[in-house]
Parts: structure tokens; sequence; C-alpha cells
């Protein structure tokens, strides 16, 4: 389906040095921002107190993060757990209190605005917990990156493997850069939305990838410049549609969702919009420099005079 039609092809790879260039710079800075600032994990990662509280009505999350908040502490989940008054609050460890004393300081904070409010359960979720779950998280991203390279290398040839996954971790790497320099808490809904961009990054790859494959079998007179701005140009209509539509639903989450979705929902804005621009210039561009040629993706057939078992093999008209 195309709303629009570009009749001239735009010449991206015209400026695929300068863009590189660009993404390089931006990629070295996410890095370094990485090493110097770190990520600023979420209780999940780094452990802390969970607690499951109760109220006779409807409980106003607001206010109880408003409770939470005047006792100093600045990172704080809170959210609805199988009920509209069932609540789940989970704080990071603070020095000098234990569990309980975490616990009974919050149920006084939260009795002051609430005196009916009955606490459920209380543990301890210990680091070791956060240790465990940054391991599989790690494990995952390299499950992912891994099976792309092997999916492509199948499906196109390894130049393209290699590009996409250059593309992809660029894509990554830049979006954990964003959260390590803003300091933005990332929990393990920001971990799913990391791994969500990379396939959804890849899909765009294997839609450009797919047309360039389509273009060298049909315009042999076309150099792989040539055939990647083709290729790009030619599913702009499609990018824009896929990518807009995508792009309304994650900010009606960032918008509308609360504190709940609002890093999962930034993270995939940022990798969609990086998403794109890698697949259209990184991807493609890195192809290119790769040598990727018609030879490549396309088989010669051997000719009726060669072939052994045709009949007709080295005759003359």
């Amino acid at each position: 389906m195309e709303f629009f039609r570009i009749h001239r092809t735009i010449p991206f790879m015209r400026h695929a040095l300068a863009l590189n260039a660009v993404s390089v710079i931006t990629f070295i800075l996410a890095v370094f921002f990485l090493f110097h600032k770190g990520l600023h994990l979420s209780v999940e990662f780094t452990g802390g107190t969970v607690m499951e509280v109760s109220y006779s009505q409807s409980a106003d999350l607001e206010k109880v993060r408003s409770a939470i908040g005047k006792l100093g502490y600045q990172e704080v989940m809170v959210q609805n757990f199988g009920s509209s008054r069932d609540v789940l609050i989970r704080v990071p460890p603070q020095k000098g209190l234990s569990s309980t004393q975490q616990s009974e300081q919050l149920m006084g904070a939260l009795r002051a605005d609430a005196p009916d409010v009955q606490l459920r359960r209380s543990e301890f979720v210990g680091p070791q917990v956060g240790d465990e779950l940054t391991s599989n998280g790690l494990k995952a991203l390299a499950m992912v990156v891994v099976g792309i390279m092997i999916y492509l290398a199948f499906r196109f040839e390894w130049k393209f493997a290699l590009a996409t996954v250059i593309a992809n971790l660029h894509d990554v790497v830049i979006i954990l850069g964003f959260f390590a320099f803003f300091q933005w808490e990332f929990s393990l809904a920001v971990l799913a939305a990391v791994l969500a961009v990379l396939g959804y990054s890849v899909n765009e790859s294997v839609v450009i990838f797919d047309r360039v494959r389509e273009t060298f079998r049909r315009q042999r007179k076309l150099d792989t410049p040539e055939v990647m701005n083709y290729a790009i140009t030619s599913t702009i209509s499609r990018t824009i549609i896929t990518h807009g539509s995508t792009q309304l639903v994650v900010l009606s989450m960032f918008f509308f969702g609360g504190p709940t979705l609002h890093y999962f929902a930034l993270a995939l804005t940022i990798g969609i919009c990086f998403g794109i621009y890698s697949s259209c210039f990184v991807a493609a561009s890195v192809a290119m420099w790769l040598g990727v040629k018609r030879e490549d993706l396309i088989k010669a057939q051997p000719s009726r005079k060669d072939d052994p078992n045709d009949p007709n093999a080295g005759a003359t008209v």
C-alpha cells in the first residue's frame, strides 16, 4: 500500500560518508557516557524493598508517589497490582535502614494520607537477584544478535548480515547512551524496549535489502550505490506508513501511559527514529563499502554450451 510514490530516486549514498561520520561520533559519545556515568539501574537490578498494599477504595497512585517522595525517595515504582485497590511499591535500599524499617517508614507515610491502607506483603529483593537479571538480559541481547546474523547470512549474504548487525548495535548503544547521559531509570521494561527495537530495526533492514536484491535482478545497468538509492527510495512510502503508525501508538503510551510506561515508550521512540536512520544509511552504506555486488546475490546460471546434462550442449545454429 502506498499513499504516495516518489518518481525520482533520491541520492542517499551521496551523503553516506558525512552521515556515517555523524553516526561514529554519536556512537563514541554514547560509549563514553556509558563508561563515564553508567546506567541508572532500577530497583529490579540494584535490589530494594517490594511492598504490596491494599486500599478500601481505588488508590490514587499520584498521591501514593507524592507521599513516598516526601521521605526522600527519588526513584519509586508505584503501580496497580491485580485491581485498582491493590498497589505494588518498589523502592531502592537506603543506608542505615533495614527492609523492615523501610516498610514501617513507608506505611507511616501512606497512613498519614489514607488511614485505611493495609500492608499485604513486604520483602527484600537482594542484589543477587539484580545480578542474575543483568546477566540474563545481556545473554538475551547476545542471543538476539547471533540469531540476526545467522538469519541474514542465510537469507541474503554475509556482507548484509555484518552490515545489519553493525547498524543494530549502533541503535542499541545510542539508546543506552541517552539513558546514561540523562541518567534516566533503566528498568526491565526499558530492556524489553531495547530488544524490541532490535527486531524492529532488523525488519526495516530486511525490507530494504530485499528490494536491493530485487533491483539487482531487474536493473542490470545500475551500479551498487544507485541500487541502494533506488531500494531506499522505493520503500520510503512503506517506511513512513509503518513507522508513523507505530510511533503514534508509542507516543500515546508516552503521554498517557503514566510513569510505568514512560521510559519504555521513550526508549522505543529513540529506537524507532534511529532504526529508520541506521537502516537507510548505516546498514546500506556499510554493505556498499563491504563491496556487495550483483554476483553476491544472484548466482550465475550455467550456459547451455557448458552444461554437460544438456543434450544440445555445444551445438551450433
